[in-house]
């Protein structure tokens, strides 16, 4: 466990899980006036891995995947994104603001080309980023972050371009009607049930210690700690399946890792959806027993994936 752990020494707050370990630092950074906040698990001195999470999460849903990867010998390097866990709101969402983010923080790490890996929207992120600092990537392991190629609309650039203007209009309308509008509190058991709604493969368990670590308690109960105006996503005006156009130019080593159980957050996403835009050289893998949530169903199982393939 590491120096943010507050354990069950609390009043009402269970036991964490024993193979889990909190960052051993987290810093702020400012990114263009919104403050984020970067966390990191093994050495200052080990070679840094930039590792991006999924929305609606936190860089503390890693501390169990995170920690197996910093073991392996990396400084694991990962943030909160903007609206979520421990960083600021702001006023409004896009994804190149989610972007912009990453690249600040890949900015306070030096050196040259590292590996990237994300996980859902995190996995998007990272090839974004890929393509906005090619010179900093060395190799990008996307773990269930590659929507369907079945859900994209074949159509010409200028249909794409209404079809974001619609997106943006839409997204705004949402805001619009969430001024003031505050996350429903609940207790540790309460908010731990909601979750499991979109995680219902996580075990009671887990779920408890999400709350520990990703909400805040209030006089009037517990809250996640993510902006109420986030939908699903929580990258503002964007289509997912977008990003799958991106992938036949990354240029890098990739490993892609999709989980073939079906679930609530997951793309439904096939091998076979995948295959016919991947670059050269790089390759995509099913785990059959697992969902969405590929790095914590199957932690050790992944993060051995991920170390062979880095090295």
């Amino acid at each position: 466990m590491g120096p943010f752990e507050s354990g069950a020494d609390s009043v009402g707050i269970p036991s964490p899980p024993a193979d889990v370990r909190r960052p051993d630092r987290r810093y702020p950074v400012d990114s263009s006036g919104v403050e984020i906040s970067v966390t990191e698990w093994g050495s200052e001195s080990d070679p840094p891995l930039l590792l991006a999470h999924g929305g609606f999460d936190f860089a503390e849903t890693l501390n169990r995947f995170a920690p197996m990867l910093a073991d392996g010998g990396y400084r694991v390097v990962s943030w909160d994104q903007r609206g979520h866990g421990d960083s600021a709101w702001a006023h409004l969402y896009s994804w190149d603001a989610d972007v912009r983010d990453a690249a600040t923080v890949l900015s306070t790490i030096g050196g040259g080309a590292i590996p990237f890996v994300g996980h859902s929207k995190g996995g998007s992120l990272v090839m974004s980023l890929a393509e906005v600092a090619p010179h900093r990537v060395s190799s990008l392991v996307n773990l269930d972050g590659l929507p369907s190629g079945n859900n994209m609309p074949d159509v010409s650039e200028h249909e794409r371009t209404r079809l974001q203007g619609e997106e943006m209009r839409a997204w705004l309308a949402h805001r619009r009607s969430l001024v003031e509008r505050q996350r429903r509190p609940g207790t540790l058991e309460e908010l731990a049930e909601r979750r499991g709604r979109m995680n219902p493969r996580m075990t009671t368990e887990w779920l408890q210690y999400l709350v520990t670590v990703g909400a805040r308690r209030d006089p009037d109960g517990w809250r996640w700690k993510l902006d109420p105006t986030m939908r699903f996503g929580g990258s503002g005006p964007w289509r997912p399946e977008w990003s799958m156009l991106r992938l036949p130019g990354l240029g890098k080593p990739m490993l892609g890792v999709v989980g073939k159980e079906p679930e609530v957050m997951g793309w439904g996403t096939t091998e076979a959806d995948v295959i016919p835009y991947l670059p050269r050289g790089a390759r995509v893998v099913g785990l059959d027993g697992v969902g969405h949530f590929v790095h914590i169903e199957a932690p050790r199982l992944v993060a051995d994936m991920i170390l062979e393939f880095l090295a």
